[in-house]
């Protein structure tokens, strides 16, 4: 009986070490091949360009080519299924964004769950959007805008993206949290929208800044306030929703996943890596002419605030009633 313990522990302790051991191995030869990075958005988008940004130099760090695949759908719906059913590996990263948390709220079924089949890897940045309104609203602040809808109920109109999208949830939030009555106009696609915005037939848009500050200082449109809880370095001026809509804060993250089961040691080395890059002036650079600030963090506490932006999120579409499917 005591020789059989023996020989079995043996055994455990045989079989432990083999495990440090492929765990050191992989620690110290990950990554071996290249990296496919899948965005389930557009190429030119506010996620796209940010998450290439980082891509374009994490070869130099990482010592391997880092492929970008496009894979665009239902909101992102469809990009992220293929990450979600990709091998757990260190080879296959999910680069996305806020509408991450958005999209899973809005249909009765989704092929994944968001917060159990990825392991986060990091927050890589985070970008506010302007509360925008065509010049002959004639409003200049977010407070004149919610006196306006409230003497208009049902008559001032807003444009988004899509259904569903960022421009959407951000914006459903803000007339949610005051109370008001404004008509959802969607288009297929930020550009659509923007390009109504400017030419009067919509009245209210919520774009990302590096999108239309230009046409704010020329006079075109009017930025009337950020989404971001506080103001943006761009725009010192100003004022942020949250100033007159205590609470409000939305902002478009973009962030690094991995399937469930990916190896720590790959988590770990790609965290260190990009987290050196973040860290590099001309990224910062980059970042700063995209819109974007620099938002650095580990996987725990960005797995953390993914929770959190999906509770968020979730109660936003119920309040609005809005569902997909």
């Amino acid at each position: 009986m005591k020789a059989g313990m023996q020989f079995w522990s043996f055994l455990l302790q045989v079989a432990t070490g083999s495990l440090v051991a492929v765990g050191a191995a992989l620690g110290q030869a990950y990554p071996t091949k290249p990296v496919r990075m899948i965005i389930p958005f557009s190429p030119g988008g506010a996620t796209d360009v940010v998450v290439r940004i980082v891509a374009s130099r994490l070869p130099e760090v990482l010592g391997q080519q880092v492929v970008i695949d496009n894979r665009v759908g239902a909101g992102g719906l469809i990009g992220t299924e293929i990450a979600s059913k990709s091998d757990p590996d260190g080879y296959t990263l999910l680069a996305t964004g806020t509408p991450h948390v958005i999209v899973p709220n809005l249909y009765k079924k989704v092929p994944y769950d968001v917060l159990r089949d990825f392991v986060p890897v990091m927050q890589i940045g985070s970008q506010p959007y302007g509360l925008t309104v065509h010049p002959s609203l004639n409003v200049k602040s977010a407070k004149e805008l919610i006196d306006l809808a409230k003497q208009q109920p049902g008559k001032i109109n807003y444009a988004s993206s899509g259904n569903g999208g960022a421009q959407h949830l951000f914006q459903a939030m803000f007339v949610s949290m005051s109370n008001i009555d404004i008509v959802h106009i969607p288009y297929k696609g930020s550009g659509p929208a923007r390009a109504d915005l400017l030419g009067g037939q919509v009245k209210i848009g919520c774009l990302g800044i590096a999108s239309i500050i230009g046409n704010h200082k020329s006079g075109q449109l009017r930025i009337i306030a950020v989404t971001s809880a506080k103001r943006s370095a761009e725009l010192p001026d100003i004022p942020s929703i949250a100033e007159t809509v205590p609470g409000y804060d939305a902002s478009l993250w973009t962030g690094l996943f991995a399937p469930r089961g990916t190896p720590a040691v790959a988590i770990n080395r790609l965290h260190r890596d990009v987290t050196r890059l973040l860290g590099m002036q001309e990224v910062r650079t980059a970042f700063d002419r995209s819109g974007t600030y620099v938002a650095g963090s580990d996987p725990k506490a960005f797995g953390e605030y993914v929770k959190l932006e999906f509770a968020k999120w979730g109660k936003v579409v119920r309040d609005v009633k809005l569902q997909v499917n």
